[in-house]
């Protein structure tokens, strides 16, 4: 299987390309970038083994411009770039090869809306509908067969999965509270983002409506149950990761033993998603693995929904490459580790 990756020099790329490099049903990989055209790929990213040369011989383990990497000649072509420049770059590879979408392009299905929130007008507002919302769990059939995949954020993944299996039991406003590691922030040269200024230090940014994503979370809401969402994000001094923590009213009774059953229900076929055997799942035991662990408890009418992803992983690469294999019909398990890291 010959896979061509369009911007492979972020913390996405460079995650998605070593989910690659350990894939049983991988032959190739085409490693794509303006940037870095030219240059060693182990130049850009030391963590990659010298073995990987083997999938890189069609670019000679070297990083090509998109003109000479023949993306359309691929089984599939990941985009790991940012929103904006996506769609503009694989807008005409749409019906040629099937596309997994890691920017925020084709998540929404109105260009009006995307416009608004972007501040930029989509490239390609036509292809909108011919995109599949990626949410693995809950759109497998309709992935399996898409032109483009749009991968959710990191931070709608672990919202939904928590929600979605109580929709039409619960009444908003969702009150979310999202703590995530500094790499879900991208790999910008940004002073917020510096040693000194991150470490032994936390704080809440665009809160309430304000962040992007609630649109996001909302829109998926929607297809099964409406619900207005609240939703704070915390930045917090580890590297990767993500905790979410949300809070809403039930519409009616609903005991521990029922609200557990649910989420059972909901995944029990589910590779990768379950309840934690602590209960209130932690970020350590999801690191690394394309895992989100849930939590629920039942407090006085209101249900408290916990989930733990890691942001690099379920929430960006390893969703994406868990598409890959719906979407060609591999072992949806396949290449991607589900053993967290002490």
């Amino acid at each position: 299987m010959r896979v061509a990756v369009l911007g492979s020099t972020g913390y996405t790329g460079m995650m998605l390309m070593r989910i690659l490099a350990c894939h049983p049903d991988v032959s190739s990989i085409v490693p794509i970038s303006r940037s870095a055209a030219g240059r060693p790929v182990t130049e850009i990213d030391p963590g990659l083994a010298p073995s990987i040369s083997r999938l890189l011989a069609p670019t000679e383990g070297r990083f090509t411009a998109i003109e000479d990497g023949q993306p359309d000649a691929a089984d599939i072509v990941f985009s790991a770039l940012p929103h904006g420049a996506a769609a503009e770059l694989v807008g005409p590879l749409v019906g040629s090869v099937p596309i997994i979408d890691l920017s925020a392009d084709f998540r929404l299905t109105d260009a009006d809306l995307y416009e608004s929130i972007y501040r930029t007008v989509h490239p390609c507002p036509e292809m909108l509908g011919r995109a599949v919302y990626g949410l693995s769990e809950w759109h497998e059939s309709r992935i399996a067969n898409a032109e483009i995949v749009a991968c959710p954020g990191c931070y709608p993944t672990a919202t939904l999965l928590a929600l979605l299996p109580f929709a039409g039991l619960t009444t908003g406003p969702a009150i979310v509270n999202a703590l995530s590691g500094i790499s879900g922030a991208g790999r910008k040269e940004t002073q917020n983002f510096l040693f000194n200024e991150r470490s032994e230090n936390m704080n809440a940014y665009n809160p309430g409506r304000s962040h992007r994503h609630v649109s996001e979370i909302e829109q998926e809401l929607a297809r099964r149950s409406p619900l207005e969402v609240l939703f704070t994000p915390h930045l917090v001094p580890v590297k990767q990761g993500m905790i979410v923590t949300t809070t809403v009213r039930l519409t009616e009774e609903l005991t521990q033993q029922e609200a557990e059953r649910r989420l059972y229900d909901a995944y029990r076929d589910a590779p990768f998603v379950a309840l934690s055997p602590r209960g209130i799942p932690e970020s350590r035991d999801v690191r690394n693995t394309n895992r989100c662990d849930l939590g629920v408890r039942v407090c006085d009418g209101h249900l408290q929904l916990f989930s733990a992803i890691d942001n690099l992983y379920k929430g960006a690469s390893g969703q994406a490459v868990q598409n890959m294999n719906i979407r060609l019909g591999c072992e949806q398990t396949a290449g991607l580790r589900v053993h967290g890291e002490f």
